[in-house]
């Protein structure tokens, strides 16, 4: 899939995906104003060009987003220890998308919904995902 930011000095080129997913954490209302993140999971298969024009920002001890630097449209959410890609459904030329999932549920507002029925996940369903296993061992 190919794509680009609003000014178009950044253009992405990502393995197809047709899934995104909605996520409902402050820091994702907070980046994109007040709704949802609506991500491309991309995996690890995607390629910037531009690489000057993007600003990253280290949101998380485990996470980045990143911005073109000149519009400041969204680039993306990575996941460092994985080096997955979550990339906004809007920076793609393609509409042909399906949202599949929903994250931290529990914090979403009241004062928007989304009219998909879809798998969700709490915010504590969510870390208990990312977090390392526990081996039992004390510390």
């Amino acid at each position: 899939m190919k794509g680009q930011c609003l000014c178009g000095a950044v253009r992405v080129d990502a393995p197809d995906a047709r899934e995104i997913g909605a996520c409902h954490c402050g820091y994702c209302r907070r980046w994109g104003g007040g709704g949802p993140m609506l991500a491309v999971h991309c995996g690890t298969g995607v390629r910037f060009e531009s690489a000057d024009q993007i600003g990253v920002y280290a949101s998380s001890d485990w996470a980045e987003r990143a911005f073109c630097t000149r519009c400041g449209s969204h680039l993306y959410y990575k996941l460092l220890p994985t080096g997955e890609f979550f990339v906004p459904a809007g920076l793609f030329e393609t509409e042909d998308f399906e949202i599949t999932q929903q994250i931290y549920i529990d914090k979403k507002p009241d004062f928007y919904a989304l009219a998909n029925q879809t798998p969700v996940l709490t915010e504590a369903q969510v870390l208990a995902l990312f977090s390392p296993p526990d081996d039992g061992a004390a510390g």
